[in-house]
């Protein structure tokens, strides 16, 4: 079972990881054994902790966005109720484009759930999948500075509004199902949701400010649904379960989630992915290396 240090620990760093472009799922499956802590990640109880800190932290951005998702629902009723989206209506746009956006990720992890599920016990596999994510989000850089192309905008006034979600109101449909198959790498634990979102973004024609905006509304619904889904499946009546440690690592989880948020909303307005690329790359080779030479 989870001590309550080993709890809060991996519950800070999922709620950070999860929203910097890292992986969370990479950490918290590479983790454990680099440190030589004996827990066993196909047990039903840590499961249940994982899920439990994902849902914490959608949570918390659903309380960050919380003004977002206010207009961007009611935005959705409207364009029901009148049964079209206007070109102007920017958060009737903006919530369709994420549900557009969150079908690839939904349908592969419905259609292969057990095979990536394999991989949450594969240290090894994990840590090159950590690397491969660093290689993703600083090729994003290089090919957005080699085309530099700009936003083919549904509305007229997009592509130069200042709002970073009139910019991502812009997106056509295509290029949000682009955004949501690059998110749908994140399947893969090692390879970050928010970061493969957002190296989407950049690469369909997004500043880095609305493309990580983009990226944190469309985690909300996505980390949220896996995990309510999820935990009924896990709970199951005679099984202990070490409830404590599991509250203390989604509070954990909830507090690391929030002031990652606060970060990244306003590190993003002015700064890229390549550090955060470069530390994927060097962690991923350095377990890699590690679990090897063990």
């Amino acid at each position: 079972m989870l001590t309550y240090f080993q709890a809060i620990f991996i519950g800070l760093l999922q709620g950070v990881t999860e929203l910097f472009p890292v992986s969370s799922l990479g950490h918290s499956v590479v983790l454990p054994p680099l440190v030589g802590w004996n827990i066993d990640q196909n047990a039903p109880y840590f499961l249940v902790f994982l899920v439990a800190t994902h849902i914490a932290t959608s949570l918390v951005l659903l309380g960050f966005f919380r003004k977002d998702w206010v207009l961007i629902v009611r935005g959705i009723f409207r364009s029901l109720a009148e049964r079209y989206i206007a070109p102007d209506d920017v958060y009737a746009r903006l919530g369709w484009l994420i549900v557009v956006a969150t079908v690839p990720a939904g349908m592969l992890g419905i259609l292969f759930e057990k095979s990536f599920a394999a991989l949450f016990a594969a240290p090894v596999a994990v840590s090159i999948f950590l690397a491969l994510n660093g290689v993703v989000l600083y090729g994003s850089e290089v090919l957005r500075g080699k085309n530099n192309q700009s936003l083919d905008s549904a509305t007229p006034n997009d592509l130069m509004a200042s709002d970073p979600d009139t910019k991502a109101s812009g997106l056509t449909w295509s290029r949000a199902v682009k955004i949501g198959f690059a998110q749908a790498l994140a399947l893969l634990p090692g390879f970050s949701r928010t970061g493969s979102a957002l190296a989407g973004g950049l690469l369909v024609g997004l500043d880095h400010e609305s493309s990580a905006r983009f990226a944190f509304l469309l985690a909300t619904p996505i980390i949220f649904a896996a995990g309510v889904l999820k935990l009924p499946e896990l709970i199951v009546p005679g099984n202990a379960y070490p409830v404590s440690q599991i509250l203390v690592g989604a509070i954990a989880a909830a507090i690391g989630a929030y002031f990652s948020v606060r970060y990244l909303t306003r590190y993003f307005q002015t700064k890229t992915l390549k550090p955060f690329a470069i530390y994927c790359l060097v962690a991923g080779v350095l377990s890699f290396a590690v679990f090897i030479l063990r």
